[in-house]
């Protein structure tokens, strides 16, 4: 990955004044993504009504989440198929359209793919549904057709499970996160490049290199894309870029620098941008440690762990044995996360204050010991300074409890319930190899206990409950 500090400094790019003042040889930012209201930024953030499909915007990042017990329209509709198959055709049959009819047919089709797993309905019809696609987003017409078109890429690589998806969108994609002239268009074209390159077959490389456009839009407050200082775009690009962090095994050369660049981020005035902007932080943690190996003796592994700072959580898994340092400066980040765990002032809503309480009181945990991942109801116990609580767990529908106990699973939980939103226990229980491929989970069958399932485990149960799904030509078996 490129030195990417280096590159926008010396291009006179923009950063927040945090950053200018680290480095005395950077230009001062006149206006960083702090200076930019929160509510401001909240209502331009805001597409059209989840009615009409545009979640990608969604700005849940909190650790609210609970459960994925959501009431599914889509439940009673038992003509959806051949809806779903008109629709279809009219979004295929371009040249008798108008834009409201392209609007209209974009919208039903991506309610229909959110509610429902499609793989087999959209068989043998995804090139030219992606071309489709493509079209309303290349031409941006209107802004609802494009945002529209890029959700419908995005539910369509999470069903199809075709690795051609990302050859086939990515230059579309970043050229329209640079280019244009929409906000929403650039922010919705975040999100689905990230979703193209996670389950569109980018492979490490590909992922890599979104990773480092990304980091770029973030260093530079989105000026990198003529979006200067706006939170949301900000936002999308530091959830995308956690995202696909998740899928990098060893992170040791670029950690520092990324570390830094979301440090400044925490200086916003918008909480959405400060909590992705720690998530990211305590996910490169997390990542700075790993299980100790079965040949690898107590040792060799003390002697690489810090074990006078961090205490290992034993109960959550194998020990965990600190590989490099995340940070140079650690205890300068974990005094800025203590100020936003313990954040006051009449600026904030009493909505953000909380928020930005009990998330960066979970990512302090996680920093000062990365053995510790999401907490949920994270407290501080006053005798000893020291948080706790207990970890994050997830109903899926009625049957099934997801336990979050590390980072990576919860940016890719966040991930895909942005994606899918009230579809999400839909594509689980009926086997979305790209949902059951990315989480593993924590089933409670009637009668029985908890018992864990890894991921080979879920996908052959998905397998049995609807094996049907799982015949299409398109998808082969995993090994």
């Amino acid at each position: 990955m490129p030195d990417l500090r280096r590159q926008i400094f010396e291009s006179g790019k923009t950063v927040s004044r945090k950053a200018a003042s680290r480095e005395a040889s950077r230009t001062n930012s006149p206006a960083s993504s702090k200076q930019t209201s929160r509510q401001g930024s909240r209502n331009a953030s805001r597409a059209p009504s989840d009615e009409e499909d545009s979640g990608f915007l969604s700005d849940e990042t909190s650790m609210s989440i609970g459960s994925f017990d959501d009431e599914n329209p889509e439940q009673d509709n038992p003509d959806w198929e051949h809806e779903l198959g008109e629709r279809i055709q009219e979004i295929l049959d371009r040249k008798r359209s108008s834009v409201q009819g392209r609007e209209e047919a974009l919208q039903v089709f991506c309610r229909l793919t959110k509610y429902h797993y499609t793989v087999e309905e959209i068989h043998g019809v995804v090139p030219e549904l992606l071309a489709a696609f493509e079209r309303s987003v290349r031409t941006e017409i209107s802004v609802r057709e494009a945002t529209l078109g890029l959700r419908a890429i995005e539910l369509l690589v999470i069903s199809a499970f075709d690795t051609t998806v990302y050859e086939n969108t990515e230059s579309l994609l970043t050229r329209t996160v640079r280019d244009s002239a929409s906000p929403l268009v650039k922010a919705a074209a975040i999100h689905c490049l990230g979703a193209c390159t996670i389950f569109g077959g980018a492979g490490e490389d590909g992922i890599l290199e979104q990773m480092s456009f990304l980091l770029d839009i973030i260093a530079s407050d989105g000026q990198s894309i003529d979006a200067t200082d706006d939170p949301t775009i900000v936002t999308a690009a530091l959830q995308q870029w956690g995202f696909l962090a998740t899928e990098v095994d060893d992170f040791e050369e670029e950690s520092e620098e990324a570390v830094q660049i979301f440090m400044d981020q925490l200086d916003s005035s918008d909480s959405n941008v400060q909590i992705a902007a720690g998530e990211n932080i305590a996910l490169l943690y997390e990542k700075s440690y790993s299980p100790q190996e079965d040949d690898e003796d107590e040792e060799s592994a003390d002697s690489n762990d810090d074990s006078d700072e961090h205490e290992h959580d034993s109960t959550s898994g194998p020990k965990l044995v600190k590989r490099y340092n995340a940070y140079h400066n650690t205890p300068e980040l974990e005094s800025q996360l203590q100020n936003l765990a313990t954040v006051h002032g009449k600026q904030i809503s009493k909505r953000d204050k909380k928020s930005l309480h009990s998330n960066f009181a979970s990512i302090l945990t996680t920093v000062e010991n990365p053995g510790r991942g999401p907490r949920y109801n994270t407290a501080i116990d006053q005798n000893t300074n020291r948080h706790y609580g207990s970890t994050l767990t997830v109903k899926i529908g009625r049957h099934g409890v997801m336990t979050i106990d590390r980072w990576w699973k919860w940016v890719r939980l966040t991930a895909l319930r942005r994606i899918l939103q009230g579809g999400f226990s839909e594509h689980y229980f009926q086997g979305n190899r790209s949902v059951l491929n990315s989480l593993p989970v924590m089933m409670r069958m009637a009668n029985q206990g908890y018992g864990s399932v890894d991921r080979q485990s879920a996908r052959k149960a998905a397998k049995m409950r609807n094996s049907r799904r799982w015949t299409a030509p398109q998808s082969d078996d995993d090994e």
